[in-house]
């Protein structure tokens, strides 16, 4: 089981859901890999996933997840705690 905690919503654009699972100021780098993409296609369809790599460590967590525009607001964040699950366990 995943160590990620709870997501919550932050913003809300035209185009997509903003599910936030850990503060990016805890992060050296975020990157939207392509891989974790294609995960996170397999729970809902057109969903990025923001990666960060914590400060002064090699590991990379989620960040966020963005899920498509149009979801309601817990089904998303149903949604995108199913994906960090997924990526992380």
């Amino acid at each position: 089981m995943s160590d990620a905690p709870d997501g919550e919503i932050v913003e809300e654009t035209d185009d997509f859901i903003h599910v936030r699972f850990r503060d990016p100021d805890d992060f050296d780098a975020i990157r939207t890999p392509d891989w974790a993409e294609n995960a996170a296609s397999d729970v809902a369809e057109g969903a990025e996933v923001r990666t960060g790599k914590l400060k002064d460590e090699d590991d990379w967590l989620v960040e966020s997840v963005l899920i498509p525009a149009g979801t309601d607001d817990e089904e998303a964040e149903r949604r995108a705690e199913e994906i960090v699950e997924k990526i992380e366990s």
